[in-house]
């Protein structure tokens, strides 16, 4: 009866110890994906993108609802395509191999801040572009305008033509690069880092608890 009480009590100290282990790396996976939610998200609004593109990184547990060793924590973003260019820093060209139109501060925005293209800035102004090859320098699509208060380019009000000039609306490039806004591989090397002494903190305080 003693060996077999013991061998009884050797057993139930090693399901509770994976039990402790299962919380312990359950909560320790999610504080990390957190984290990293976080980490993410402050570095986005940090580097002027907003809080709406921001708000598009999430987080989940897996498994759901239970405590588990093999626990893991997922983060990923709902606008990858976005996300991933500015983490990237990546070579964009005009996909019909003409020019990319990069707008000037004269150009102004459309609705909800969008950028407009060519076609619907002449269409909100009711002037016409007029291309402008330059040998040195990006080329330009210029009108034959006037600047206003705000400095955006517009239409002249003098029928004699009196303080038109050309203002320069967008400016033609081959391709750009994007600046690389973003470093998510750092957040996750940190948060990948983390993990052992967040499972170990959370072991011990469950062991205290």
């Amino acid at each position: 009866m003693t060996a077999m009480k013991l061998k009884l009590d050797i057993v139930a100290m090693t399901a509770a110890e994976v039990a402790a282990g299962e919380r312990a790396v359950t909560a320790a996976t999610r504080e990390a994906g957190t984290n990293l939610k976080t980490g993410w998200r402050a570095q986005i609004t940090g580097s002027g993108l907003g809080r709406r593109l921001a708000n598009t990184i999430r987080s989940a547990q897996y498994p759901a609802g239970k405590p588990s060793l093999n626990a893991a924590a997922f983060v990923w973003s709902n606008a990858p395509a976005i996300i991933g260019a500015h983490d990237a820093g990546p070579l964009i060209r005009s996909r019909d191999g003409f020019w990319l139109a990069i707008p000037t501060d004269a150009t102004g925005r459309g609705p909800r801040d969008r950028r407009l293209t060519p076609g619907e800035w002449e269409q909100r102004r009711g002037l016409r572009l007029r291309f402008v090859y330059r040998r040195r320098g990006p080329s330009l699509l210029v009108a034959e305008g006037r600047l206003n208060t705000r400095g955006l380019g517009v239409a002249s009000r003098a029928k004699t033509g009196r303080g038109r000039t050309t203002v320069p609306i967008f400016l033609l490039v081959p391709q750009v690069r994007l600046p690389k806004r973003l470093d998510l591989d750092r957040d996750s090397a940190q948060a990948q880092d983390a993990l052992p002494g967040l499972i170990l903190e959370k072991w011990v305080a469950g062991k205290i608890g």
